[in-house]
C-alpha cells in the first residue's frame, strides 16, 4: 500500500509521515530530502544555478539513499547538512528543474518498490504515485506554518522575525504552486487535513484513521 502526504512547507508533513509510518509498520520515504541532497551536491560542486543542464547531469551521477531517519549522498551521511538554511534556499533550483525532477521521480518509484510506504512531498499523489491507495493533503494556516518554522529555526540558534519567516514562506508557496513541473497541488481524490489546533499526536491519530479506512475499502 502507498500512502501519499502532500502539502506546503510547515504543515508538519515530515514529522507526521514519519510517525504514521512507524505506527503502521510501513517504510517512510522523505522525497524532499532527495531534492535537498541534489542542492547540497550542487553547492559543493560550485554549480551555476543558471545552468540547469549541468545540475541535471550532476543529479544523474549522484547516489542518493533515503531511509527512515538517514540520508546518504554518495555514501556520506548528510542528514543534518541538508537542513542548513543555505541548502533550503538552494533547493528550489533542484525542485524547479524538469530534468532533475524526472530523474528523482524514477528514483522515488524505485525506492518504493513493492513495500508498504508512507511518502511525503509536494507531488506524490499527483505525479509520482497517482494510483496510490490513500492520498492526504496536509495543510495549516500561513501564520501557523510560519510560527512553527520560526520555532524550528530558533531552536537551531538562528534569529529571525515572524514577518521575515512569513514573507519567505509566501514566496516559497508561490514558487511551489506555479512551477512548470510537479507543482504543489492536492490530488482530486486526496483527503485534505488541516493541522491547525492539532498537536503532533493528534495529527497522526487523524491520519491513521484515514489510512485504516482506506485499508478496509
Amino acid at each position: 500500500m502507498i500512502v501519499t502526504i502532500d502539502g506546503p512547507a510547515g504543515a508538519g508533513k515530515s514529522t507526521a509521515a514519519r510517525n504514521l509510518a512507524r505506527r503502521l509498520g510501513f517504510r517512510f520515504l522523505d522525497t524532499g530530502a532527495m531534492y535537498r541532497a541534489v542542492a547540497l551536491a550542487g553547492m559543493r560542486q560550485g554549480i551555476d544555478w543558471r545552468d540547469p543542464v549541468k545540475l541535471a547531469e550532476l543529479a544523474r551521477r549522484l547516489s542518493i539513499h533515503v531511509s527512515d531517519d538517514r540520508v546518504l549522498l554518495d555514501g556520506e551521511d548528510v542528514t543534518a547538512a541538508i537542513r542548513a538554511p543555505t541548502v533550503t534556499s538552494a533547493t528550489r533550483f533542484a525542485a524547479g528543474n524538469p530534468a532533475v525532477r524526472e530523474h528523482l521521480v524514477l528514483l522515488q518509484r524505485q525506492a518504493a518498490g513493492t513495500d508498504n510506504i508512507v511518502t511525503e512531498g509536494r507531488d506524490q499523489g499527483t505525479v509520482v504515485f497517482p494510483n496510490a491507495e490513500c492520498k492526504i493533503f496536509l495543510t495549516a494556516s500561513p501564520t501557523e506554518r510560519a510560527r512553527r518554522r520560526l520555532e524550528e529555526l530558533t531552536s537551531r540558534g538562528e534569529e529571525l522575525t515572524i514577518e521575515a519567516v512569513l514573507a519567505d514562506q509566501n514566496e516559497r508557496d508561490a514558487r511551489d504552486a506555479t512551477r512548470a513541473v510537479g507543482p504543489l497541488a492536492a490530488a482530486p481524490d486526496a483527503v485534505q487535513v488541516s493541522t491547525d489546533a492539532l498537536n503532533a499526536e493528534q495529527v497522526v491519530d487523524r491520519l491513521e484513521a484515514l489510512v485504516r479506512a482506506c485499508l478496509h475499502k
